[in-house]
């Protein structure tokens, strides 16, 4: 879909409960369109900076990319609590880059109520990969794993000690793992940890979103995950 502004329109009614705007999200067929890539994981640990990496790295590919950014809630206005999303803001006037912020509006599950139908309009709006940006999530927030092709479990120096406490959920669901901010301290001992705690053939990369670090080790294994 190239008329952005009518993009905006179909999204924004599809959040708002638009019957046929919803009805005919639901009509086109997972079978096609781009390739969706969950981004999931706690707070603080960079997903923000790390989606801004991505769309780096698959530009510089002449891929293009839509992202949808889920974000907590306004306590006054219910609308999205921006929050890092700014950085994003690298790639506002390349017109091979769609972003989307939605608030999640008290839904759980780590995404917000509308974004299944909201995925699949990108998916078929002429995207090569459409880039799902979680809540900051706990063990019960997986609702991602059924929207999308591949779940990346982004996690941080110091999170190896949650391992176990996580793996009855976000763990499990994920495809792929990225421990970010790689060159601080303790990366090493996360991947460890996580060595013993996932399936023996689960990816597990070190990336430094802030420096583009490893992002293109992540873009190849995206590729074929």
């Amino acid at each position: 879909m190239s008329d952005r502004r009518t993009l905006a329109k179909l999204l924004t009614a599809i959040e708002s409960g638009d019957p046929d705007a919803v009805a005919a999200a639901s009509l086109m067929a997972r079978a096609d369109g781009a390739r969706r890539i969950g981004i999931t994981g706690p707070p603080g640990v960079g997903k923000s900076t790390l989606v801004n990496a991505l769309i780096t790295e698959f530009r510089s590919r002449d891929e293009t990319v839509a992202v949808l950014a889920v974000d907590p809630s306004s306590p006054i206005t219910g609308g999205a609590l921006l929050g890092d999303r700014i950085r994003m803001q690298d790639h506002v006037d390349d017109k091979g880059v769609y972003v989307r912020s939605m608030a999640s509006r008290g839904h759980l599950g780590g995404l917000a109520e509308a974004s299944g139908p909201i995925i699949e309009t990108l998916s078929h709006s002429g995207f090569d990969y459409v880039l799902v940006e979680t809540v900051g999530v706990g063990q019960s927030e997986v609702e991602v794993m059924d929207l999308v092709d591949v779940v990346v479990l982004v996690v941080a120096p110091g999170w190896g000690d949650q391992v176990q406490a996580e793996k009855a959920g976000i763990v499990e669901i994920s495809n792929l793992f990225v421990i970010n901010k790689g060159d601080r301290p303790g990366a090493n001992d996360v991947q460890r940890a996580l060595r013993s705690s996932v399936r023996k053939d689960a990816q597990i990369l070190i990336t430094t979103a802030t420096t583009g670090e490893g992002v293109a080790e992540l873009v190849d294994a995206l590729a074929i995950a």
